[in-house]
């Protein structure tokens, strides 16, 4: 077996569990609340089209989108939850899922109920009132029965969807199989985003096929289908999550990290500093930039990397540039009376936004500097990551320099790199800490207005382990050991071709011989 292989199934028992906890939640919440509105609108005409109306416009929301939309309202409303009890609660990770997976549960089984019910044949309802039924015995021992079958092939479909749909959970915190999905496309490691495809899938046709016997059963009037595949789905979600009974003690610290490689490297490093200093730790990866620091400053993770110009401009609203160590300064002290954030301090190189070309198609162009960029930005076509464009540090290049591209596109920021050696973008928004720049040979392009802010890589610590002091005293060796050169050399043994390297065994290179 390859050690890829090998370490993909070394994270299955923990991976496999948070999804089948998640995904069986959200399928139960989403009966509990569809039944009985679709009984109460086979009952009402007048209730049936805005329900089923309401549940399809939810079902029109990419579910990444749900998923996400639900981390800054829960946020809120744990907020007001303190400052009327003194007691919140955590909106990272399973509840922001599974409140996003059971609305998008509803649809199948809501829509699938009504048909059911409403299709039970009008002699049969006459037949029932003529021995004399009330109103819930029809329902309990006609209609529902009769309609059983109709409403098993809904749960099928939602289960399906929702298993599915739980791999997306992972950008706001929550462990799934989608863990697989989402580091291996930043890293290129094909091995996990298949394994992750794979155990997905076949979770999803084993749910299928289980319920598809209790579905045969409700429809055959076979009591035996129905006992099978019922205690085929207990046993089966009981031997699933048993990894969290046993192995689901609290961990002492959580580690964040962002969705690219750097992001999973400098986790590593954190994690394998306070293990080493006896903690148990967890790590909560792919987090976007804006749930990173929210989740830090409401206590949810306990300490990630961030960069000193999107912390700038981002979560301060800066638009000015008073230079690297005025921006360090005033940032530390504004987070920590703000938020009550630590910035522990840089690891001591910086991941800057840089504008990058081909060198030869820099050559050919005659661009050397934002200032030349600006001149031919109309011919060009500009990649970026996903976030660039909608971040600020964005509209203060664009106003300073004047840029207008012909189109623009957007990458995940390996394939970034990739569309840029295609020649699907001609510049891209690249990070100077990437060892790709110098192995792909590109030219990054002079800032003369010095539009784009420092970016030095700080550790954040949230505001309830401000006064821990083994976790303190674990990272804080990590303050300036870190050069850019080394960084670079990190990030390449992840991103390159051939050879790749775990983030773990990048960590380790950065620690001090």
């Amino acid at each position: 077996m390859s050690p890829k292989l090998a370490a993909a199934f070394a994270l299955l028992p923990d991976y496999l569990a948070w999804h089948v906890l998640l995904s069986v939640s959200a399928l139960g919440l989403g009966l509990l609340i569809s039944l009985p509105l679709a009984v109460a609108a086979a009952r009402s005409p007048r209730l049936r089209w805005p329900v089923l109306a309401l549940a399809s416009l939810i079902q029109t929301i990419p579910s990444l989108a749900l998923l996400a939309l639900f981390y800054p309202v829960l946020l809120a409303l744990s907020a007001l939850a303190v400052a009327a009890t003194g007691h919140g609660f955590s909106a990272l990770g399973f509840l922001p899922s599974l409140l996003a997976l059971t609305l998008y549960s509803i649809l199948p089984i809501l829509r699938n109920a009504v048909v059911g019910i409403t299709g039970v044949d009008p002699a049969i309802r006459e037949a029932a009132d003529g021995v004399g039924m009330t109103p819930r015995q029809k329902l309990m021992q006609v209609e529902l029965p009769l309609a059983a079958p109709a409403i098993m092939a809904g749960i099928r479909t939602a289960a399906v969807w929702t298993i599915g749909a739980a791999t997306l959970a992972t950008p706001v915190g929550q462990t799934s199989l989608g863990n697989y999905i989402f580091a291996g496309l930043q890293t290129e490691n094909w091995v996990s985003v298949l394994f992750g495809c794979a155990a997905a899938a076949a979770l999803a046709m084993i749910a299928d096929q289980l319920i598809g016997l209790v579905e045969a059963g409700a429809r055959l009037r076979r009591r035996g289908f129905v006992i099978a595949g019922l205690a085929g789905l207990l046993l089966g979600t009981v031997a699933a999550v048993s990894p969290l009974v046993s192995f689901g003690r609290p961990a002492a610290y959580i580690v964040g990290a962002k969705n690219f490689s750097e992001q999973y490297i400098l986790a590593e490093l954190m994690a394998s500093h306070l293990e080493h200093a006896g903690a148990t730790v967890t790590r909560k990866e792919d987090l976007g930039s804006a749930i990173a620091y929210r989740a830090l400053a409401a206590g949810e993770i306990d300490a990630y990397v961030d960069y000193s110009g999107t912390l700038w401009t981002a979560v301060l609203g800066r638009t000015d540039n008073p230079g690297r160590q005025a921006v360090l300064t005033q940032l530390t002290a504004e987070l920590k009376r703000r938020d009550g954030v630590v910035v522990l301090g840089s690891l001591g190189f910086e991941n800057a936004y840089a504008f990058a070309m081909r060198a030869d198609r820099a050559r050919a162009l005659g661009v050397a500097s934002l200032d030349d960029l600006a001149r031919k930005a109309p011919q060009l076509t500009l990649g970026t990551d996903i976030e660039f464009l909608s971040r600020p540090e964005w509209k203060a290049v664009e106003s300073a320099y004047g840029l207008k591209f012909k189109a623009s596109r957007s990458f995940q920021p390996t394939f970034m790199y990739r569309a840029l050696g295609s020649g699907d973008a001609d510049v891209i928004s690249a990070f100077s800490s990437d060892g790709r720049i110098a192995a792909d040979r590109l030219v990054v392009l002079a800032d003369p207005r010095a539009a784009i802010p420092p970016y030095d890589a700080v550790i954040l610590v949230s505001p309830k382990r401000a006064d821990d002091r083994r976790l303190i005293e674990a990272l804080r060796p990590l303050v300036g050991s870190i050069s850019v050169e080394a960084m670079r050399a990190a990030n390449y043994s992840v991103d390159r071709d051939a050879a790749k390297a775990t983030p773990a065994q990048a960590a380790r290179t950065l620690e001090r011989p």
